[in-house]
């Protein structure tokens, strides 16, 4: 099993990035997208579930999107409104039967 986490970078404040994350070896049914700040813990920022279904954590919602194509095992963030308090590494995680598994991370930093 791998992800690959790829598409951060440095953007001005109120700009966009799409991250996305390759998988290999699970499918991507249930996915979601962390992220952690330096100094800070690994925090949930997105997610879909099976049915499609997407949740976000407060300090996102309506500026993030989730998705994700089956068929490609691919997943996505867009990533709208950016703020200096998004600067952090972006992890995607699979969940297959019961497991958990980590992409390597890609840095968002977001500048004033």
């Amino acid at each position: 099993v791998q992800l690959q986490a790829s598409g951060g970078g440095l953007v001005q404040a109120g700009g966009s990035l799409r991250l996305s994350c390759t998988v290999s070896g699970v499918s991507v049914t249930v996915v979601s997208w962390h992220r952690q700040a330096p100094g800070k813990e690994r925090e949930w920022v997105a997610r879909m579930l099976g049915g499609g279904i997407t949740e976000y954590a407060d300090s996102v919602k309506g500026r993030f999107i989730i998705s994700r194509d089956i068929i490609k095992r691919m997943v996505y963030l867009q990533m709208n409104s950016l703020n200096p308090e998004d600067t952090a590494v972006y992890y995607c995680r699979v969940r297959y039967r019961g497991s958990d598994y980590w992409g390597q991370g890609t840095q968002v930093t977001v500048s004033s």
